[in-house]
Order: C-alpha cells, then sequence, then structure tokens
C-alpha cells in the first residue's frame, strides 16, 4: 500500500486541530467529533492540551483514501513550540497550511511559509472558518497571494462566507476562470506548456490543465488553495481528495537497507521508551538488530498507525510511521539503520532566552533535574543546564508560554511546584583569532597520562563545531580520539564568557599516549597506563588555553521584524522603536498603513509587542523572527559556568581529583 505522510501547520487558533478532527470525521475514523474547547480531540492527548485548548507535542493519526494510508500529523501553531515543528518537517511528503478566513494571514503563517519554500516542500492551503462571522476568503485569498506566494490557484469558491450556510463548491474542469487562471500560472513554471499554450491555447483543456496541476503542486512549483470550514464540515471532502491528487504519494523501497529517524519520544508507565520513527527507506522486523545512534539494539515491538488508533504489526516499510520498542537510550534525533544521504538541516533558531527554574522546596532539587531531564527527552531544545556550584537549574525557551507549559507540566505531571526567575536573553561567542595550545605526557604541568595538542580557528557561518585530525590516525586507540571528540564538543558549550562557541573548527595538532602496561603476572599497571579518562580530562585545560589565545566576542541574537501600523500613527512609532534599541530598514505606504521592516535585539522582543497595542490602536500588527547574531556593545555579559572551569586550573585539577576519587577511575 502507498503512503502519504501530511503535516497540519497553521498559526496557532487558525483551527488545524478541529480540522484534524473533521478530516477523520468525514473519513469514517471517528464517530463523534471532539472540540478543542472541551478536551475532547484525538490529537490533544495532553492534559495541559486539553485545558488550555492549545497543540504542545505532535501528534500521529491514519487513516485510508483510495487505498493510499494517510498519516497525518498535527503540530502546534504557538511560535513557542517551533522546535517540536522543526522535528516534523523532515517527515513529511506534503502539507496543509491552514489560514482563518476571519484573521486571515498571521505572523506564524508567513515563518512557517518561508520555510516551506526554502524547504520545497509540497503545500496545500485550506482557508478555514468560512462559517464564522467576519470571514472574507476573497480577501484572505489575496492576502495569501500577497504575502505568502503569488503561486497559488483557488480549487473552487465560497458561498454565503461568515454565515452557518457557507459552502466551498470545487471549480469544476472546464471552468472559464479556473481555466483562465491555470493557463498563466501553469504555463510559467512549466516550458512545454507555455509552447502549447502559444501555439493553440484551446488544447489546455480542463483535464489537461489539472494534471498539470497535480505535478507543479507535487514538485511545489505551484499550491492549491482550498476553503471550508473544521466545524459545519463545509469543503473538508474536497481538500481530502486533493490530499492524494495533489501531493506526492509514494511505495515502500523493499530492496533498500532499513533507514529511519527517530523524531518523537514518549515513555510507557513502567519507564519503557517508545520511538517515533519514520521510515525512509527498507524494512523493519520484530527481533531485528539495528544500529541505532551508536548502539546496535534488538526491536522488541513494532506498532504502526492505523484508522485512528496503533496496531501491533510484525514489520513495517519505507514511508510509514512507526511506533518501535526495544531501542534503549534512544534520542530524538537518532537515526535507525543506516544513515540517510544528506542530514537535514536546521530550519527555525535555536532558543534565544533561558530562564531559572526553582522548586518551592529545596529538597526537591533532584527531583527537579530528572523530571527536566525527562522533558528535554521529549523536547532536547530545552537544554537542560545544572550550576552544581550555585545548585541552581536552568532550562531554554522560546518564550513566556512555554515557561508557562514547563511550570504546569512540571506541577501537573511530576507534582512539583516551581517559580522562574526573569527570563534572560541567551547570548553565543564566536572566536576573534586563531588559536593553539599542547600539554606533552610526562612534561609538567600536566598531570594526565596524555598528549593532547589543539588549534582553533573560526568556521563559516552556520557550519557548527568541526573537528579535524592534524594527526596521523593510527598515532592512538580510536577510542582515545572520540574521547577528544566528544570533550571538545562539549567543552564548547561554555567559552571564555561561559556561553556556546559558535561555528569553530577544532583541529588535533598533538597526540600522545603510554600503552597499557601489565606486570610480570598479568595485573593492568593503571598508574602507568592511559586511559579515555586522561584525555577527557585534559583536553578542556588544552581547548581553553587555545580559545584565550584567539579571544573571543560576545554576540547577542537579533530578530528581524515586520510592522504594520495605521500610517497617521507612524511618527509616534518610529521613536519608540528607537528606545527599544530597534533599527528601521525600510518604511512602505500599504492600503492607508504603514509597513516598517528592520531588525530589533531579541531581549527587546516582548517589550515592542507590550507596547504596539497602546501605540497603534489595537491595530498594529507585529511579527518577528531571529535573522542573526550582532556583537555586544559594552561589557560582554558572563554566564556563570555549571561545571569546573578549566580557565580556573587549580580549582579544575581539585573539582577532577574529587570525582575521580568517588568514581575511582582516571
Amino acid at each position: 500500500m502507498t503512503t502519504l505522510n501530511v503535516g497540519i501547520l497553521a498559526h496557532v487558533d487558525a483551527g488545524k486541530t478541529s480540522l484534524t478532527e473533521r478530516l477523520l470525521h468525514t473519513v469514517g475514523v471517528i464517530d463523534e467529533l471532539g472540540s478543542v474547547d472541551d478536551g475532547t480531540t484525538r490529537t490533544d492527548s495532553l492534559a495541559l492540551e486539553r485545558r488550555r485548548g492549545i497543540t504542545i507535542r505532535s501528534a500521529v493519526v491514519s487513516f485510508v483514501v483510495d487505498d493510499v494510508t494517510v498519516n497525518l500529523i498535527d503540530t502546534p501553531g504557538h511560535p513557542d513550540f517551533i522546535a517540536e515543528v522543526e522535528r516534523v518537517l523532515d517527515l513529511l511528503d506534503g502539507v496543509v497550511l491552514v489560514v482563518s478566513a476571519v484573521e486571515g494571514v498571521q505572523a506564524q503563517t508567513r515563518v512557517l511559509m518561508r520555510t516551506l519554500q526554502r524547504l520545497r516542500l509540497p503545500t496545500v492551503l485550506f482557508i478555514n472558518k468560512i462559517d464564522r462571522s467576519g470571514a472574507d476568503p476573497d480577501r484572505v485569498l489575496r492576502d495569501i497571494a500577497d504575502r505568502l506566494t503569488p503561486s497559488v490557484v483557488a480549487t473552487g469558491r465560497v458561498r454565503a462566507a461568515g454565515t452557518r450556510e457557507a459552502d466551498f463548491v470545487p471549480h469544476r474542469d472546464g471552468d472559464p476562470r479556473l481555466v483562465r487562471r491555470l493557463r498563466d500560472l501553469l504555463s510559467a513554471g512549466d516550458d512545454r506548456l507555455l509552447a502549447e499554450y502559444v501555439e493553440d491555447e484551446g488544447r489546455l483543456t480542463g483535464p489537461r490543465l489539472r494534471a498539470a496541476l497535480a505535478d507543479q503542486s507535487r514538485r511545489a512549483v505551484v499550491h492549491p488553495v482550498f476553503a471550508g470550514s473544521a466545524i459545519t464540515g463545509a469543503g473538508v471532502a474536497a481538500l481530502i481528495g486533493g490530499l492524494t491528487e495533489l501531493l506526492p504519494v509514494a511505495g515502500p523501497d523493499a530492496d533498500a537497507p532499513a533507514s529511519g529517524t527517530v523524531f518523537k519520544i514518549e515513555r510507557t508507565p513502567s519507564g519503557e521508551k517508545v520511538a517515533y520513527v519514520r521510515m525512509f527507506g527498507g524494512t523493519v522486523r520484530l527481533r531485528d538488530r539495528l544500529p541505532v545512534g551508536e548502539r546496535v539494539v534488538t526491536v522488541t515491538g513494532i506498532q504502526v498507525f492505523d484508522r485512528g488508533s496503533t496496531v501491533p504489526v510484525d514489520a513495517v516499510d519505507a514511508g510509514r510511521i512507526a511506533l518501535l520498542r526495544g531501542l534503549g537510550d534512544v534520542r530524538i534525533g537518532d537515526r535507525v539503520g543506516v544513515a540517510r544521504p544528506g542530514a537535514p538541516a536546521r530550519h527555525f533558531a535555536l532558543p534565544s532566552l533561558e530562564t531559572v527554574v526553582v522548586p518551592e522546596r529545596a529538597s526537591d532539587r533532584a527531583a527537579l533535574h530528572d523530571a527536566l531531564s525527562d522533558l528535554a527527552e521529549q523536547d532536547p531544545l530545552i537544554n537542560v543546564r545544572r550550576d552544581a556550584t550555585r545548585r541552581e537549574i536552568a532550562v531554554s525557551l522560546y518564550g513566556e508560554v512555554q515557561k508557562e507549559v514547563v511550570g504546569a507540566t512540571l506541577a501537573d505531571e511530576y507534582g512539583l511546584v516551581v517559580t522562574f526567575r526573569e527570563t534572560t536573553t541567551v547570548h553565543v561567542e564566536r572566536l576573534r583569532g586563531t588559536g593553539a595550545a599542547v600539554e606533552l605526557i610526562g612534561v609538567e604541568p600536566n598531570p594526565f597520562l596524555a598528549t593532547v595538542g589543539l588549534r582553533v580557528a573560526a568556521g563559516s557561518p552556520g557550519s557548527g563545531t568541526l573537528f579535524r585530525l592534524g594527526v596521523e590516525l593510527g598515532s592512538m586507540p580510536p577510542a582515545f580520539f572520540a574521547a577528544v571528540e566528544e570533550t571538545v564538543r562539549e567543552t564548547l558549550r561554555q567559552g571564555l564568557y561561559g556561553w556556546q562557541v559558535l561555528d569553530c573548527v577544532v583541529t588535533m595538532t598533538h597526540a600522545g599516549y603510554w600503552a597499557r602496561q601489565s606486570h610480570a603476572h598479568g595485573t593492568f599497571d593503571k598508574s602507568m597506563s592511559s586511559t579515555a579518562g586522561d584525555f577527557r580530562n585534559l583536553t578542556p585545560l588544552v581547548l581553553l588555553a587555545a580559545l584565550r589565545e584567539a579571544g573571543t566576542r560576545v554576540e547577542e541574537p537579533m530578530h528581524r521584524f515586520r510592522l504594520e501600523a495605521p500610517g497617521d500613527l507612524l511618527a509616534a512609532v518610529l521613536p519608540v522603536l528607537a528606545r527599544l534599541d530597534a533599527v528601521p530598514h525600510s518604511t512602505a505606504a500599504q492600503d492607508g498603513s504603514a509597513v516598517v521592516t528592520g531588525v530589533v535585539p531579541a531581549r527587546q522582543v516582548h517589550a515592542v509587542e507590550r507596547r504596539l497595542p497602546a501605540l497603534t490602536r489595537g491595530e498594529g500588527i507585529f511579527e518577528s523572527t531571529f535573522d542573526h547574531h550582532r556583537p555586544v556593545r559594552g561589557e560582554p555579559p558572563r554566564r556563570p559556568r555549571d561545571a569546573p572551569d578549566p580557565g580556573d586550573r587549580k580549582e579544575y585539577l581539585l573539582a577532577v581529583n574529587r570525582r575521580v576519587n568517588r568514581h575511582g577511575e582516571r
């Protein structure tokens, strides 16, 4: 059976979860519609999702259309949970982007559409809520063409918009309005079609254009637009038909080696991890032994989504989404089987905010750390950071709503009452130049049985950390090289000022060790033999010395913004933006409004959002997204380190000695 994996994306409150519920009802998976307001929908299964009426975790449901298994993935709409959307995008064959017929294109809609276009992910749009008072689907269609992409075509028309009787009527293939629009739009992206158009436009009939529309939609060249209502069901049948006609459907590739990616993790009541895996190639069978990350595991259970529920199976093929058991200490992002060629890049920025989580009872600190570590399994970008010296725990966030959700989850699921310190900005460090350092085995002041030399240099923007060998690969056991590389990556999470060092090339220039020593009776002499621990303990000292020679600068996150406000208020708005350190790049008039674009520090985004309603009579529209980092002005901010500081050699070695004595190993 062929498979289609479709994501439902939207700005918050556009109605995508209600649309998912209506789709399941229309295809016969559920007999009774759930309600977001009542907390009874299939995909919002968390208690907090039901209570707040928002999607926090992506959820998968399945149904069959014309012998095609459609896996529908409902994703969060609030920008604070964009990391959850991030993990889903690489799994999808296509997307339904939902836009409200009342509110129209909103900030998150634009962010999502830009990303979908960059990924060339086939996308159809659904204008929802045509039955709501104030619905204007024609205006929203123009808004989509103006603000998202001009390559759109309405697949039908709306009757009685804004009333309970609102309905969506699909265009017939021969409808003159549809034919004219398709001829102009499709011929612009297809030279062969354009030649037919020029020679004899009469040859471009309805069926020929419909086939060309399906082809260009599957290639993400054009984007068909449907309309309807998730509440009344209007237009939903047409959308269901469009899924399999206009989005790419693929069959299994049984001959390819097994290859999949873990995109979500849940725990059973007994604590066992269950991994959500999208299969990209081959077949995984029960009891198969497969590489997962760096380990080899045995698959002990397989379930697939089937008509609204999950069912156990003996095997899962490419294209399907499965729940796999037995994968051990699996993490989000791990590969299952062979690696996919061309690892996907990040699509959204890392969190730019951080807050300290404080338990109400001091005795709950250990339980709080364990609970936050559990949450970080589900969302690795939470990035739990523990400061052992100050006995504090910090987490990374996208926004204040996410902070509220973390607090409510800790209370509901773990019985932990917490408060949060003021949210602060997460800075980064970049190298100013190049630096090098080396410590030789047996040469003071090096106390470890290892030789490590490292050179650091700035990498290209977005390249991440690159570790290279400037020594012979056979000069040491592979485990020692692996220990150095792992420690380099870990140490760069906290640079000279305590912030993560970005885009750094680290080259190992010196390597040396003492081979395993034994006494006459074959007893291992640990005091004269190098271990991986020697390299792990020495590497931070060498790396920090190299960083000091290179120097780093601290940079703060900057957001690109677009502000739309009444034209007569522009003179009052611009000085406020300047006081908040925003830098306008352009100002333009648009239908009586002024549109300002520019950049603003991430630390000031919430301040702009708070001031905007009063400044613009409640008519201002502000949207922003991360754009770049810029060097901070004045004294660089420092972040306390959450581990012994290799920059303070004496304190670092004391901490290492305490750890060695406690664990009995180097």
